[in-house]
């Protein structure tokens, strides 16, 4: 792949055999801007797991404490709530006649709320759900009594996380727009919401290697 100049430019500052402190490295990522958009600042973690073990699965939520930078759209198919759902927020509501839209693959949203009393009337459409990974699911709390809460907290940019099948997680965290500041709170939030989800079975250090980037920028190792 050929290369700008300006990434060439950002390419030669950086030492490749260096661990960087997160400050240094956002510093790098945030100065060294490429594109004319604003640029998702992202996080690329090699884990000490092996994800073919069920009991070494890494998964959790996290709200960071400057969101992503991105709003996401929430539908919520319910019976029970949906009052309390478009008070929280919720961008698209409704029970019987919402499912039916998705079995049409009228996809109006970008996570998926259930109360638990619609999961046996969605397992109809787990097909149409399920590979776009939209299916709600206990784990992570979008299946739930508590409608307002959760809306309101992925609004704020709630995210799930979870290994590849590779043992690694990729999560933006912000915009280079947020500073180095904010960039590195909802970084070092992210690291210990990784870390908390460790299981038992994984024994010694969980992260191996860290390298954060912006979307079009080049990756710079971080002191993990």
């Amino acid at each position: 792949m050929k290369r700008g100049k300006k990434y060439k430019a950002i390419v030669e500052k950086i030492d490749k055999s260096k661990d960087y402190s997160v400050e240094e490295a956002l510093k790098i990522i945030v100065e060294g801007k490429i594109a004319k958009f604003d640029e998702s600042v992202e996080v690329h973690m090699d884990l000490n797991v092996d994800a073919k073990k069920g009991d070494q699965q890494i998964r959790g939520s996290i709200t960071l404490p400057h969101g992503t930078g991105k709003t996401k759209r929430v539908g919520v198919i319910t019976s029970t709530k949906a009052d309390e759902a478009k008070k929280a927020g919720a961008d698209l509501v409704g029970d019987e006649s919402l499912i039916e839209k998705i079995k049409k693959g009228e996809i109006e949203f970008d996570v998926l709320v259930a109360t638990p009393e619609m999961m046996p009337k969605l397992a109809g459409v787990a097909r149409v759900l399920g590979p776009k990974g939209l299916m709600p699911n206990p784990k992570t709390d979008t299946v739930t009594e508590k409608i307002a809460e959760i809306v309101e907290m992925l609004k704020k940019g709630k995210l799930d996380f979870k290994n590849d099948k590779t043992g690694g997680i990729h999560q933006s965290i912000g915009k280079v727009s947020f500073g180095e500041d904010k960039l590195k709170e909802n970084f070092e939030a992210f690291i210990e919401a990784v870390s908390k989800a460790k299981p038992e079975a994984v024994k010694g250090q969980l992260i191996k290697k860290i390298v954060v980037c912006s979307t079009m920028g080049p990756g710079v190792k971080v002191v993990k």
